[in-house]
């Protein structure tokens, strides 16, 4: 799939409004790149591992009631990985220098989550997305179930041999 050029560019901007990003990946909810400026990384392995911890972070908040995922950060030795829901079915996911300030990470992260999103989300659907992304149908009711009706016996039946 073609990167859509206003995601790329998008990407380039937010890189630009923080200098200590080292990457920016936009991904699909299920680890397909959508889009990257990762120089130094391979951008299909960070949406498949950006996949991965989402199914995990999301586990997470459900299981602790903590709501709806929103975003996720994870800080290494050398830096950061922060990762924001990007629309319905996308994710935004940053790579940073341990020196970046957090707060900045996190607002030009939302921000440009949120645009991204709102282009992901506008875009027409794949015949093949819209057949993944549609719900599931109904079990089929099971067949119902027919007794073969009883006949009165008033007079019990004997047989003579």
């Amino acid at each position: 799939m073609a990167a859509d050029p206003a995601i790329v560019d998008e990407l380039h901007r937010l890189r630009a409004r923080v200098p200590q990003l080292t990457g920016a990946l936009a991904a699909s909810v299920d680890g397909l790149v959508i889009a990257a400026d990762t120089p130094g990384s391979e951008p299909e392995s960070v949406a498949a591992l950006t996949a991965a911890a989402l199914g995990v972070a999301v586990r997470m908040t459900d299981v602790t009631g903590q709501g709806e995922l929103r975003e996720l950060l994870v800080r290494g030795v050398q830096g950061y990985v922060a990762t924001y829901a990007a629309g319905r079915t996308a994710v935004l996911t940053l790579l940073a220098e341990d020196g970046v300030s957090v707060g900045r990470l996190h607002l030009e992260g939302r921000r440009s989550a949120t645009r991204i999103g709102e282009l992901v989300d506008a875009r027409p659907q794949t015949k093949t997305q819209s057949q993944a992304k549609a719900p599931a149908r109904a079990p089929a009711k099971p067949p119902t179930r027919t007794r073969t009706p009883r006949t009165n016996r008033s007079t019990p039946t004997t047989t003579e041999s």
